[in-house]
């Protein structure tokens, strides 16, 4: 697995740009592996009421995640950024085993190492129970 393109902070509208691209393409692939080289070897989360720490827990918490979120398709916007954080509001979208569609959306808070590794994600997340026809994530 190689190491993803490196955008290190300070940002600019640009590069915070780009990162949130960057991050939204590769959740999207689904592959815990290569989400997690994003992060720095160390990096620190809260997801929900879970508290991560260092890439294997993420690659488990993401192994975890996407066999119970099925046909997972997420969308990030870009709410802010300053120096080495930018925050994104974010959508995604989801079918349990049963195929009951699901949104997720909240809000996370990054913030990066000098080399531009995430090494901090704060998400806050709320689920709702859609129709397959009201999905608006590609």
């Amino acid at each position: 697995m190689t190491t993803p393109t490196v955008i290190a902070p300070p940002f600019t509208l640009e590069s915070a740009t780009k990162k949130l691209q960057m991050a939204q393409d590769a959740w999207n692939s689904r592959d815990a592996e290569r989400v997690s080289l994003a992060y720095s070897p160390d990096s620190e989360w809260r997801n929900r009421t879970e508290f991560l720490r260092g890439r294997d827990e993420i690659v488990a918490f993401l192994r975890r995640k996407w066999a119970k979120e099925l046909e997972y398709r997420l969308k990030k916007t870009l709410w802010a950024f300053h120096e080495n954080r930018i925050a994104v509001t974010f959508e995604y979208e989801w079918h349990d085993a049963t195929g009951q569609w699901h949104r997720s959306y909240g809000n996370e808070l990054w913030e990066f190492d000098a080399a531009g590794l995430m090494r901090r994600r704060i998400a806050s997340i709320n689920d709702a129970e859609i129709q397959e026809v009201e999905r608006r994530v590609p």
